[in-house]
């Protein structure tokens, strides 16, 4: 903590934000996460409903579609509110180092500065500024690793989400021939 506080401004400024993209990122990953999973077991158990009784459930995000014609822009509409938030995570996942990567530049320019003015250089005054910089671009491949591998699981979790939905418009569009 006291790293943090006796940084220069930027780097403060650099801790903060990719605080706020942390955040940000488990935030959405938690929401995301349990509402498809939730959304996948209602349409299983429909897709099941489907299969047993030749009906859906009531539940079923496809109960609102009464013709075939309308069954391709209920799955789009349902890709599209399923896959909201992930373009954030993406963004975040690619953006974070590229922060830390800045304030660690502007770390190691601060350090160039003052030994540029110091009489005397020793490993005293340089190694502190210099694990600055590097803590810096750690915090922002730490943001960085878990909003990556959220994109990658919420988007295998909507695959399969998307996949179950797919199964049930398929039997749908049997049953009305």
């Amino acid at each position: 903590m006291d790293l943090i506080l006796n940084s220069n401004p930027i780097a403060i400024f650099v801790f903060i934000w990719l605080s706020i993209y942390f955040v940000l990122t488990i935030a959405i990953s938690i929401y995301k996460y349990l509402s498809i999973t939730a959304l996948y077991l209602q349409e299983k158990r429909s897709l099941k409903s489907l299969m047993k009784n030749k009906m859906l459930t009531t539940k079923s995000i496809l109960t609102s579609c009464d013709a075939s014609s309308i069954y391709s822009v209920c799955r789009l509409e349902t890709l599209k509110n399923s896959t909201s938030g992930l373009s954030f995570l993406s963004m975040i996942s690619s953006t974070a180092p590229f922060i830390g990567l800045f304030g660690t530049i502007v770390s190691i320019l601060e350090t160039f500065k003052s030994l540029g003015s110091a009489k005397f250089v020793s490993l005293n005054l340089l190694a502190p500024s210099i694990s600055e910089a590097l803590v810096v671009t750690a915090v922002g491949i730490f943001v960085a690793i878990p909003a990556y591998s959220m994109h990658i699981l919420l988007s295998r979790k909507i695959n399969t989400y998307m996949s179950t939905i797919d199964q049930q418009i398929e039997i749908l569009k049997t049953l009305k021939k």
